[in-house]
């Protein structure tokens, strides 16, 4: 860059060659030059004038100030607005949320009456007016408050049908031989071998040998063994004294101590011990008493079922535990 200085009183002119460099140090020296004149004329002008009651410069600096703070409440009272109607949708979700829980509780087994509820409220409109900050901060401390309750029944609750699902898969309901129905059924009948009256203490279901056998319910096979009536048996326990047994069995896929889930195949169909043709004898033990399984099979797994298995056992003339003689 060149600049050329021309002085007409002594009629000559001087040419001045500016680098890059040079120009770019020229220019910042000149922005700062302008920034500190600035900053001069603000600190004179304005605070200063302010601090000594300048009548216009104290005007114009509250005016300004009056403008920050309106702008600044402005923002706020926007912002405390919005989290009122946040606070007031949650208040209704919580609402809705509680009518889902005394729903909840009612399939829970539990008494909506024993849980406490948020008070009651409500009367005529009169008047409304903004909300404040304290105002805003103790309803979510009280939302905060009633969300941990929640939290706290909603894990009982939780606990609560947990156990219920355990006990339900713990109810012999599901079917031993699967689209085969009883045969012979539990009470006293003739009996197939003797020709005599004869207690039976199951059901017999007729299928082909190899037929699977399913676990009627979980839980622990508790005896695995030949017997001279019922042939390949095994004995599960449900837990609460509630025993199914599974006899004449061609092949046992369990041993003792194993542990079965519902449904599960834990034997094959056969002919072994006391029989006279291949099927399976169920039984099913309360208290070491026998029931009659049709009971537990058409619950279907209902509230019926663990209805049955909470009974007191009835035992029947000349029932026992022991293996019988005929089956």
């Amino acid at each position: 860059m060149h600049l050329i200085i021309t002085d007409a009183r002594l009629a000559r002119s001087r040419a001045i060659h500016l680098s890059g460099a040079r120009l770019l140090l020229a220019g910042f020296a000149v922005s700062l030059c302008l920034m500190l004149v600035a900053a001069s004329l603000y600190h004179w002008v304005f605070l200063k004038g302010a601090r000594e009651g300048w009548p216009i410069v104290g005007s114009l600096v509250r005016l300004v100030v009056k403008d920050e703070f309106a702008e600044r409440d402005r923002f706020m009272r926007a912002n405390l607005d919005a989290m009122a109607r946040r606070v007031g949708e949650m208040q209704a979700r919580m609402v809705q949320l509680e009518s889902l829980g005394d729903r909840v509780l009612g399939l829970a087994g539990m008494a909506p009456a024993d849980i406490p509820k948020v008070d009651g409220r409500g009367g005529v409109l009169v008047g409304a007016r903004d909300l404040s900050l304290e105002e805003l901060q103790a309803t979510l401390d009280e939302m905060e408050r009633l969300t941990h309750q929640r939290v706290d029944l909603m894990t009982v609750l939780e606990s609560r049908l947990f156990d219920q699902h355990i006990r339900k898969k713990m109810i012999p309901t599901h079917a031993p031989v699967t689209g085969r129905t009883a045969g012979s059924a539990f009470g006293w009948r003739v009996d197939p071998i003797t020709g005599q009256s004869a207690l039976h203490t199951g059901l017999d279901f007729q299928a082909e040998t190899g037929t699977p056998i399913l676990a009627a319910a979980g839980g622990v096979v508790v005896t695995q063994e030949y017997h001279s009536a019922y042939g390949n048996m095994i004995e599960v326990d449900h837990g609460n004294q509630l025993i199914t047994r599974y006899a004449h069995a061609s092949r046992t896929l369990v041993k003792q101590g194993d542990i079965v889930r519902r449904g599960q195949k834990i034997a094959e169909v056969g002919t072994t011990g006391r029989s006279t043709g291949p099927h399976l004898h169920f039984e099913v033990l309360v208290q070491g008493v026998f029931q009659d399984p049709q009971k537990f099979l058409s619950a279907g797994g209902t509230a019926a079922a663990a209805q049955v298995a909470a009974a007191q056992p009835s035992p029947l003339p000349g029932s026992t535990a022991a293996p019988a003689a005929g089956r």
